[in-house]
């Protein structure tokens, strides 16, 4: 059963960064991996790129959590569950960081964020409520394909 949340970053890119990939939450930064950029340098990426957007807004990114049921996953399913999910929602036109935090006991949760502009079009990433919704269904769909529980209504 995946909960999720999406939540903008409008002003310290940065710290949400080093936050998400934080060793002592993801064994040492192990469980974390990017399309479209290098986690490494990701937040001078992201920066690059919306600095030549076409398109200015508040949003630097978007800052999306993935929750686990506890004990249900391991922390390699969880991040495999992350990373199909970053790929298919954003990784074919956003740069996107996926981190899968163990910081807490039994409560696995991965941790996305993902940048404003596309760096197929430099275009912005207008999210609506319609994407809230996207994000659930296909996060409910891998559970299910990796026999997890989702919440059902």
């Amino acid at each position: 059963m995946a909960v999720t949340k999406i939540h903008p970053i409008k002003s310290t890119l940065k710290k949400a960064l080093d936050y998400i990939e934080n060793p002592d939450k993801t064994e040492d930064k192990m469980l974390v991996s990017s399309f479209g950029c290098s986690y490494e340098t990701a937040d001078i990426e992201f920066e690059m790129l919306l600095a030549q957007a076409i398109q200015k807004g508040n949003n630097l990114a978007h800052h999306l959590i993935q929750s686990f049921a506890p004990g249900e996953a391991t922390p390699e399913l969880a991040h495999e569950i992350g990373l199909a999910l970053a790929k298919k929602l954003w990784g074919e036109k956003y740069q996107v960081l996926v981190a899968t935090h163990l910081d807490r006991e039994n409560h696995l949760h991965n941790h996305f964020v993902v940048n404003t502009v596309s760096f197929v079009d430099g275009i912005k990433y207008h999210r609506t409520e319609q994407d809230y919704f996207d994000m659930q269904r296909e996060s409910d769909r891998l559970c299910r394909e990796y026999g997890l529980s989702v919440i059902e209504n």
